[in-house]
């Protein structure tokens, strides 16, 4: 059975994940890097505290087959530009760099639709800079997931704009056909659900995931 670690398994994507990697057949330890503990309790599950600067400390205890990254953060959270690209890029790819380093073969990012390393717009020229880099550690396997909207019920209060904006996404969805249906909205459960799918059959060194492609892994 293979190893996996997560990275972000405490936010809305990566808890899905969690979960499915525990309750997955094919995974005999899964590592979840926190900032605290998550109050979980799992014969396979391990947990490592660590942050974006204590990482490097706990560096040998971050081996594994696969590499998980679902980190992120908001602008309401981190207002600062310099705080947001930490935990938006510096963070992802000090941690896939790590976890190749630990014996990681295939890395699982997630990032958002749009993402492009050349845009005028800081947020998904962030997002596209992390794929960059991640790209350029060269694992056997990069799985890279751009996600649009994502949808589902939070823990985390959202803002009176954030709800309202996340209920026009879901009518809003039927209307985006073909080629903008990369834009459609995808629940945290479902983006969890591709990327284990995804790790079930790997072939192609890189493959780039937006809601078609994630959409068609769940239909297997």
């Amino acid at each position: 059975m293979k190893r996996a670690i997560v990275f972000g398994s405490s936010g809305f994507v990566g808890s899905h994940l969690l979960r499915e990697l525990l309750n997955s057949p094919d995974y005999g330890q899964v590592t979840a890097v926190v900032r605290k503990s998550l109050n979980i309790t799992h014969p396979k599950l391990r947990t490592v505290i660590g942050d974006y600067n204590s990482l490097a400390g706990v560096k040998s205890e971050i081996a594994a087959d696969e590499v998980f990254i679902a980190l992120g953060t908001t602008k309401a959270n981190s207002p600062n530009e310099a705080d947001y690209y930490q935990v938006d890029h510096d963070y992802p790819v000090l941690a896939a760099r790590i976890a190749k380093e630990g014996g990681a073969r295939s890395v699982f990012l997630v990032t958002a639709v749009g993402a492009n390393p050349k845009s005028k717009f800081f947020y998904v020229r962030t997002k596209g800079e992390t794929e960059r880099d991640v790209i350029a550690l060269d694992f056997e396997h990069t799985h890279i997931f751009r996600p649009s909207m994502i949808l589902g019920n939070r823990k985390e209060k959202r803002s009176l704009l954030e709800a309202a904006l996340m209920r026009f996404w879901s009518a809003l969805n039927p209307l985006l056909t073909w080629k903008a249906d990369k834009y459609k909205g995808i629940t945290g459960q479902d983006i969890a659900k591709a990327m284990m799918k995804s790790a079930k059959s790997q072939t192609e060194k890189l493959k780039i995931y937006q809601w078609r492609e994630m959409h068609d892994l769940l239909q297997r």
